[in-house]
């Protein structure tokens, strides 16, 4: 028996040996895994670190391994996608309006260069949202190609149509990675009826055919008769003349002179009748040429008239509508273009204008405060210095303005105990009542200066002073 020590390493060799297979087992599996096949119907899209320049790897009927973290994978659709497009009132090149309903068939294309724009384009998008973003394109290309074409081209030259749209339609398709499978166009039709008018007129052109070719079967009837009944009087007179001859052998010469005769009138009455049924075939074969040749004409006219009575006044109304309503639409955006502008301009001038203001202002004051030593109550003192005129100005003009037209003082000559006579007591009164500068001030939070309030001199106001020196 082994040994604990060597059973341990046994297991330990063995444990090893196994997680060793273990994880080759996984990585196998993991590469198995990420082996994927592409389906017939399907494109396998790997994107992530394909190749320098390349943003993904289309392959379509085969596989591919894809890398696990660097790369990933997706599948494009190849269902076909049918769409019904209901083209209503497109302009052809004759500014006529018409219908054109149809259906055109689409799906993801397996051209080399031609998938990798699907890759690019559709990869992540639902059925649905392919169908939307082909019909757009459609719808597009089909109105160019309707705007290219009259509309007898339209109606009468399908192939060529079909060919058109076909062209466009797959060349803009092919940007997006899809291709045009099939189009059917089912019934064109317009508003103005110009398609049912072509319809009519070839009905009666194919009418009129009709009635010439029966016209010239009756004729050659009529004229095969009039050779029948000849023939057959001609071949009768014969017979008689030889029975008669073989019985009248003495009379000959009376009955060939009357056979002659009556021979020649025969012919005269035959060649008679023939060129008068000849004449009469010939009348009817030129009264239908005229009535053919007159309705053509007539119907010529009728299609003249409509198209420039109803036709081209109605183009003319419609161009002048659209022409006039442009330009008043164009005339509106260059009316409000210009208020705005306008009104831009006027805010920027203000703006500008108080900045400037503000500006210079701040300056101002800015110089003063340094002119009075940094001082914000020495400045306050200049600016109210410069402007003490007008103060003291207007505080005189605060009893000159007053209005009184006439005071009526009634006093006795007296004085009272300050020695003033009731006069001087009333207008100094009136005086006293205009605010002083000291209280001003104060109201302003700022104090007057000193020679401005009569500052005491050695216990003495300059008012006192003043007094004395009177």
């Amino acid at each position: 028996m082994l040994t604990l020590p060597l059973q341990l390493e046994a297991f330990a060799g063995l444990a090893a040996v196994g997680f060793a297979i273990l994880f080759f087992f996984i990585i196998i599996i993991t590469f198995i895994r990420r082996y994927k096949r592409c389906p017939s119907d399907r494109i396998l899209v790997v994107y992530g670190k394909v190749g320098t320049g390349n943003s993904a790897r289309c392959i379509h009927g085969g596989a591919a391994f894809i890398w696990p973290v660097i790369q990933d994978y997706e599948f494009l659709d190849l269902t076909p996608i049918s769409i019904e497009v209901n083209l209503v009132n497109a302009l052809s090149k004759q500014n006529i309006r018409v219908n054109v309903p149809s259906r055109f068939t689409i799906g993801v294309s397996t051209e080399p260069g031609v998938m990798q724009n699907a890759a690019e384009r559709l990869l992540g998008l639902g059925q649905q949202e392919i169908q939307e973003l082909a019909m757009e394109i459609i719808f597009g290309q089909l109105r160019l190609v309707v705007a290219s074409m009259d509309i007898e081209e339209i109606n009468n030259d399908r192939d060529k149509f079909l060919t058109n749209i076909s062209n466009s339609v797959e060349s803009e398709l092919k940007k997006v990675g899809l291709k045009l499978i099939n189009v059917n166009i089912t019934d064109i039709v317009d508003e103005s009826g110009y398609i049912e008018a072509l319809g009519k007129e070839a009905a009666a052109h194919a009418i009129n055919a009709a009635r010439k070719s029966v016209a010239e079967k009756t004729r050659d009837g009529s004229i095969g008769e009039a050779n029948a009944v000849q023939d057959e009087r001609t071949q009768v007179a014969a017979a008689n003349a030889q029975a008669v001859e073989g019985e009248n052998t003495a009379k000959i010469a009376v009955a060939n002179s009357d056979s002659l005769r009556r021979q020649r009138e025969a012919e005269a009455e035959r060649v008679a009748i023939a060129s008068e049924k000849v004449q009469t075939a010939k009348a009817l074969e030129e009264s239908y040429s005229a009535e053919k040749a007159a309705e053509i004409s007539r119907a010529e006219r009728e299609r003249s008239t409509q198209l420039a009575d109803i036709i081209v006044p109605a183009e003319i109304d419609k161009r002048k509508v659209e022409i006039d309503a442009e330009a008043e639409a164009e005339r509106i955006r260059r009316l409000a273009r210009g208020e705005a502008d306008a009104i831009l301009f006027k805010a920027q001038a203000e703006a500008q204008g108080l900045y400037e203001v503000l500006t210079k202002q701040a300056q101002g004051f800015d110089q003063i405060v340094k002119a009075a030593g940094n001082s914000s109550q020495d400045a306050v003192l200049l600016l109210v210095a410069d402007k003490l005129p007008e103060l003291v100005k207007l505080q005189a003009e605060a009893i000159a303005n007053i209005k009184i037209d006439k005071v009526t003082v009634w006093e006795n000559g007296g004085t009272g105990k300050d020695g003033k006579t009731a006069t001087s007591n009333f207008i100094s009164g009136m005086y006293g009542a205009v605010p002083p500068l000291q209280e001003m001030f104060n109201m302003a939070g700022m104090q007057l200066p000193d020679y401005l309030k009569g500052k005491e001199i050695e216990g003495e106001t300059t008012k006192e002073i003043s007094e004395k020196k009177e």
